[in-house]
């Protein structure tokens, strides 16, 4: 049968088949279908493991002579074949063979990249479908990551703003390996209350000597010589542009926030990811004085640029926003680029 990863934990619970082909290209999704295989084939007494390493040169006699000889050390036993390419060659007769006549007492776990549509159709892999479990690995679309986030963030007792979601999807830019180890992070440091954006802001600059909220209240309250000075320190620590644009973008929204309310004399505060803390008095006595509409255009090419989508160096492109916002340099009106 041909499974969905999420899938899997609930066929393992039924028993163990005798063949399984995990195939992706997600290392983290990968490992954890294959620790899932290994972990339901221990508890069900396959306690010897071993493991072959496929290449062209790989002695395909070897595991077919393994397979028909007993174990010293269990009865029961998993060969695991590591197979990257998922093209076994001279192999795929022997893949066809234990697939279709499994050997007694014996897992066996293939673990491949993504399959190409030919691989896929192969005889070999045809026959563990149906004599076993084929688990294609699916990457996990990028609209999908920040509930993804959320859905494992909840696996470890902790809950997450979707706005801290985001940020970490901005940051580790669709390697989910990244993502999961900095949501075991977070989940620690928030020892079970909410892991808000401001926590992964903090844990990032921990370590560091300044921090993004420090560049977002200098910028904004019209300390342009401090802003420069932070900014250089944070990217001297390596602080990733995404979390430097953040802090900056943070503050117009909140100024702009401001300023809607005060056009529209009302006492409600809007909402969104982007959502600042109530800005600072400096930044309130230059509110009257800030080109927001041009600012937040500047903001959006930045972006644009920093993620690859736009032409021009990210560093360059944050520097000029944060200029901008000080008030050192004045952002056109049309391109969101600046002049001096």
């Amino acid at each position: 049968m041909r499974l969905n990863a999420d899938q899997l934990d609930q066929a393992l619970a039924k028993g163990v088949a005798g063949i399984y082909l995990v195939s992706g290209d997600e290392p983290l999704l990968v490992d954890e279908a294959a620790d899932a295989i290994r972990a339901a084939a221990r508890a069900a007494g396959y306690a010897d493991r071993s493991v072959f390493f496929i290449d062209r040169t790989f002695a395909w006699d070897d595991l077919r002579q393994a397979s028909q000889s007993l174990s010293l050390f269990a009865d029961r036993r998993l060969f695991e074949l590591r197979m990257p390419s998922g093209k076994p060659d001279k192999g795929a007769a022997t893949l066809l063979d234990m697939a279709t006549r499994p050997p007694p007492d014996v897992v066996c776990l293939i673990i491949t990249d993504k399959l190409d549509n030919k691989t896929g159709d192969a005889p070999w892999v045809r026959a563990v479908e149906k004599h076993g479990v084929w688990v294609p690995v699916r990457p996990v679309e990028t609209a999908a990551l920040p509930g993804w986030l959320r859905a494992r963030a909840r696996a470890l007792n902790a809950e997450m703003e979707p706005e801290a979601a985001q940020l970490i999807v901005d940051r580790v830019e669709g390697n989910l390996l990244a993502a999961q180890q900095e949501l075991e992070k977070l989940a620690l440091l928030a020892n079970g209350q909410r892991i808000s954006a401001d926590l992964v802001l903090r844990s990032v600059g921990d370590s560091a000597r300044y921090d993004v909220f420090q560049l977002g209240a200098a910028a904004a309250g019209g300390d342009a010589e401090r802003a420069l000075r932070i900014l250089l320190g944070l990217k001297s620590e390596g602080v990733e542009p995404t979390l430097i644009l953040w802090a900056l973008t943070r503050e117009l929204r909140g100024l702009w926030q401001v300023r809607e309310r005060n056009r529209l004399r009302s006492n409600g505060r809007g909402t969104g990811w982007n959502q600042a803390a109530t800005p600072t008095p400096q930044a309130l006595a230059r509110i009257g004085k800030v080109p927001l509409a041009s600012l937040l255009r500047q903001a959006h090419h930045t972006d644009r640029v920093v993620k690859g989508l736009a032409g021009g160096d990210a560093w360059t492109a944050i520097t000029g926003l944060a200029c901008s916002l000080s008030g050192a340099l004045q952002a056109t009106a049309d391109s969101g680029r600046v002049s001096a």
